[in-house]
């Protein structure tokens, strides 16, 4: 079974770049199978996808956030990272790392929660 966890930011100041690390266990994050993606949820709002990245190191991002995010992964720590630049309280969400399975078998960090606040 697959597990992530995502790492704890805090609060971060307007302006300011979020960066969050997603650990993964369980599978090998250059394993062809999963496409591992972030995803957010801001207070009474859905979730919105950010970005994902395929074992392949392939690269996709929501067209909304593009010029401000990227997503990367450091195969000798099994992990995939998630930068946000010059943030706005309109970032302050709950975000998850996820493992998206070919066989739509996907597995969910239990998310850490961003603010975003001067």
């Amino acid at each position: 079974q697959v597990q992530l966890l995502e790492s704890d930011p805090g609060l971060l100041k307007p302006s300011q770049t979020l960066s969050l690390t997603c650990t993964v266990s369980g599978s090998s994050i250059t394993t062809n199978y999963y496409y591992y993606s972030w995803i957010r949820q801001p207070p009474g709002k859905g979730p919105e996808w950010i970005g994902s990245i395929a074992y392949s190191g392939s690269t996709y991002y929501s067209p909304s956030l593009k010029s401000r995010t990227s997503v990367s992964r450091d195969t000798s720590k099994n992990q995939f990272t998630l930068q946000v630049s010059s943030v706005t309280p309109e970032d302050t969400a709950v975000y998850y790392c996820i493992a998206m399975g070919a066989a739509g078998d996907d597995y969910w960090g239990q998310g850490t929660q961003v603010t975003v606040s001067s």
